[in-house]
């Protein structure tokens, strides 16, 4: 085994940015715009019945529990080895077909720099898929440091500055006089729930705001981290929730809900907002700069879950292949296995329809797999409130226990509730056909079965043959 070096400390700034990174997506946007003036209602709801709690009680879990292992080891203290492995495996392999959908984004915006026709093209955006995930995988290769690197320049300049783009010149288009496309008074802001279509759009809103716990795998690496843990993660809410919500706005007001592309929606607003001001020629780099952001938030998030999983090969649930690691530390097997998987899951683009049909499955079953890694994360939350409540938190929900039953109730119930309501078909795929929406669900049920089975066989295979430990 090649020898490790030090890791290299993460200061606050690059964990806040490796929040924003791993979470703030401008992809996510023109889903969000297709609410109106209501997505200000949904992500005051979103925020207040999950982000917020997902932060909180990570903070919290991050603060006690500092050795490396994450998720796994909050929910192995509480629930034991079998849980945690499940829930490690859900939040890594949740990756497989989620990073296929923030690639397909990144193809989309890298079309309107060579030729925008390009984005509709399916074979365009796989192969430009598999050449970011490799990319993204060799540069994974590095130590952490790298990786903050591109996580903070990523976040910056990729996501961060074209997201305050948007808003000013959302800003100046709403001052200017020109027509709007939706209505800002106090009964547009208000959500209709007669539907099950509009308890859906709530549904996929609450899932816009997953993966602040991934940062936890760093918590060793953090200069003071009982101090800069939880602040990291509490700025970096702020940050997300005030890009979010304006920078939807801004599409909002310019492109009609109805046409709203859900893979390019973000660049059709930059181009319907340029040209309005003369400056067409700022939307290519424009895009550019989203390539490179969303490529950033890919490389974020192969290094946390990655590291993670490597800590469940080490105690002998995995093969032994799993637990190699390379001189900066970084688990290469796991990485390349990832990647080759996820390379293969992105070929389903070529079997739907369209690439905003495809981008939102790849989209669904990534949540739905996530979410059973948060009902576990939060269940746990509440167990070691009573099983250790020696350990010493950083960071505590404040409220005693009651508190923390509160905040992560009220996480579980929104859980179930988007597991419930995601196997609706969002409109862009009902739109398609019956077949499409059938390909849909079955996708989704399908893949949440497999990929739950997969783990419990790991793990029952270990146990039986004698290999952990």
């Amino acid at each position: 085994m090649a020898k490790q070096r030090s890791p290299a400390k993460l200061s606050l700034f690059s964990l806040i940015m490796i929040n924003v990174a791993a979470i703030l997506s401008l992809r996510a946007l023109p889903g969000l715009a297709e609410y109106g003036y209501a997505l200000i209602t949904y992500l005051a709801l979103a925020s207040l019945c999950f982000f917020i709690p997902s932060a909180l009680v990570s903070a919290e879990l991050a603060s006690g529990w500092k050795r490396k292992g994450g998720v796994y080891l909050w929910v192995k203290e509480a629930f034991g080895p079998k849980w945690g492995f499940v829930a490690i495996f859900m939040q890594w392999v949740e990756n497989l077909p989620w990073f296929p959908s923030v690639l397909a984004f990144a193809s989309s915006a890298l079309a309107y720099v060579i030729n925008p026709s390009l984005a509709d093209n399916k074979i365009f955006t796989v192969i430009m898929i598999w050449a970011a995930l490799w990319l993204a995988t060799l540069l994974n290769f590095r130590d952490m440091k790298l990786s903050a690197f591109f996580s903070s320049s990523g976040v910056i300049a990729g996501t961060i500055l074209p997201g305050i783009l948007i808003i000013v010149l959302g800003l100046i288009h709403y001052t200017s006089g020109e027509p709007l496309q939706i209505e800002f008074s106090m009964q547009a802001m208000l959500p209709e729930f007669e539907s099950p279509k509009q308890l859906m759009l709530l549904a996929a809103m609450l899932v816009s705001f997953l993966g602040m716990e991934m940062s936890a795998v760093h918590v060793n690496e953090v200069k003071n981290p009982k101090k800069n843990f939880p602040r990291a993660i509490f700025l970096a809410c702020l940050l997300i929730i005030f890009i979010s919500s304006l920078g939807s706005l801004a599409i909002a007001i310019v492109i009609p809900a109805r046409n709203v592309s859900l893979s390019a929606g973000v660049c059709q607003a930059f181009e319907n907002l340029f040209t309005a001001h003369n400056m067409s020629f700022m939307t290519p780099i424009i895009c550019f700069l989203m390539v490179y952001g969303a490529l950033a938030m890919v490389i974020t998030w192969m290094a946390g879950p990655s590291k993670g999983l490597r800590e469940v090969a080490r105690e002998g649930y995995l093969p032994k292949s799993w637990q190699k690691i390379n001189a900066a530390g970084m688990p290469v097997n796991i990485l390349l296995i990832q990647t080759t998987l996820s390379a293969i899951l992105s070929l389903v683009i070529l079997a739907m329809p369209t690439v905003s049909s495809a981008f939102m499955l790849m989209s669904a079953l990534a949540a739905q797999l996530y979410l059973v890694m948060y009902l576990l994360m939060f269940a746990a939350a509440i167990k070691l409130r009573y099983s250790h409540p020696e350990v010493e938190r950083g960071y505590k929900i404040p409220g005693g226990n009651p508190g923390m039953w509160l905040v992560s109730g009220l996480a579980i119930l929104s859980c179930i509730f988007v597991i419930i309501f995601g196997f609706i078909p969002p409109e862009a795929v009902s739109e398609e056909g019956a077949l499409s929406s059938l390909l849909y669900v079955a996708f989704l049920f399908a893949g949440m079965l497999f990929f739950l089975w997969i783990p419990l066989k790991f793990y029952h295979h270990s146990r039986k043959h004698g290999t952990k430990g």
